[in-house]
């Protein structure tokens, strides 16, 4: 199941993405149209609203995905991962400091990543593809509260792989603390949508 929630989770972010950034062209290019007077960012030679570069990313992290579904429904689960590895290895927009929305895609691509790895008992390197994403998802969105959850995820496996016993307790523990964090996390981003709208 949790793969199947970290596939949707994924797909649904990066056409998320894509739409807003596409949105963001077809406003400014409207935009440039009414004002006359002003160069049109549409025009050629006038500087791009949008970075071809961070479109082309997109594109990519798409094809990726959509790449590693293939392989994960055909059971090649280390062709799903270099799939995704080809991602989050790559050049991305924006370099060591990437932006805004391929930091996005790359935390969610650590997501799905670190869900396969543990299906695998990967534990330690799942986690550290959690701690990647973090990296990237630094501030208070859902996708640093869906790496924590997927962190408790990863935890949840690594107690159930394991006999009783004190190892198992720490794990579970971490997979407790993980899971309250990721939905302290998205509480926070639901109140900030929501404002005063939300139930009292």
């Amino acid at each position: 199941m949790g793969c199947a929630m970290t596939r949707r989770s994924v797909k649904m972010a990066i056409v998320a993405i894509g739409l807003a950034v596409m949105g963001t062209l077809g406003v400014s290019c409207a935009r440039s149209e009414r004002a006359a007077t002003q160069p049109s960012a549409c025009e050629p030679g006038a500087a791009p609203v949008v970075d071809s570069v961070l479109l082309a990313f997109l594109s990519k992290a798409r094809a990726a995905h959509h790449k590693a579904d293939l392989a994960e429904a055909s059971g090649d689960v280390a062709g799903a991962i270099a799939s995704l590895e080809s991602l989050t290895s790559g050049a991305r927009p924006g370099g060591s400091t990437p932006l805004s929305e391929a930091s996005e895609v790359l935390s969610d691509t650590y997501a799905r990543l670190a869900d396969l790895r543990s299906a695998q008992s990967e534990f330690d390197v799942a986690l550290r593809d959690v701690d990647a994403g973090l990296a990237l998802a630094k501030e208070t969105t859902y996708f640093r509260g869906h790496l924590f959850e997927v962190r408790g995820l990863v935890e949840e496996r690594r107690a159930k792989s394991m006999p009783e016993g004190e190892s198992r307790e720490r794990a579970r523990k971490a997979a407790m603390d993980a899971f309250d964090e990721a939905v302290r996390i998205q509480d926070q981003v639901i109140s900030s949508a929501l404002g005063d709208a939300g139930p009292r």
